[in-house]
């Protein structure tokens, strides 16, 4: 009977060490899985920005990352404003596969986004209903250049040469590919690009 007991207490014992080595391998996985997605993210997209038109801030690596992004500077008085209509689009189609498109109006190029914020909003909602995320007015180039589209350009090797330059970023936050202001959003190539990513 003793002998019966000793062995359900040894078994006991071999099945708690078991479990607890179970369960401390399985946190030390996620801990490690937590810290590669950190580093990844750090990388490319360790930037919060203001909403447009709005004081809600918005930290790009806890919002957005493990999804395909597309981000875009543009301008409201531009020759390709209306690309805001195939980056909406593109937004309808692929958003439910996490996909999103990120707006920078920026006055850069050739004073083409002169509005203050509420008026940049009013005109992306009312002229082609714009949904996506749209940020707060920036700059990206010079010395005020946004730090984060300087980082974009220099991994990609692509600078804006004007408004609505595209950079697509994959689920591990690399860069995948720029396109420049020319290329249609809806362009078989940069649908081609998005779709190997999704």
């Amino acid at each position: 009977m003793e002998s019966s007991m000793s062995r359900l207490r040894q078994i006991a014992r071999l099945s708690l060490v078991s479990w607890l080595f179970f369960i401390q391998t399985a946190v030390s996985a996620n801990e490690v899985n937590a810290s590669q997605s950190e580093s990844v993210c750090a990388d490319t997209l360790a930037y919060s920005f203001k909403k447009l038109a709005s004081e809600e801030v918005i930290d790009l690596c806890s919002t957005y990352q493990g999804k395909v992004i597309m981000v875009v500077n543009t301008a409201s008085k531009c020759g390709y404003t209306y690309q805001y209509e195939g980056l909406e689009n593109l937004y309808k189609v692929y958003g439910d596969r996490d996909f999103v498109v990120l707006g920078f109006p920026s006055n850069d190029f050739a004073n083409q986004e002169p509005g203050n914020e509420d008026k940049i909003q009013e005109f992306c909602r009312l002229t082609y209903g714009v949904k996506f995320p749209m940020f707060a007015k920036t700059s990206f180039k010079g010395e005020s250049a946004n730090p984060f589209f300087t980082k974009l350009a220099e991994y990609s090797g692509s600078y804006p040469q004007w408004n609505f330059h595209k950079y697509l970023i994959d689920r591990s936050g690399r860069i995948v590919d720029s396109f420049p202001s020319a290329m249609d959003p809806q362009d078989s190539l940069i649908i081609k690009k998005i779709e190997a990513v999704l």
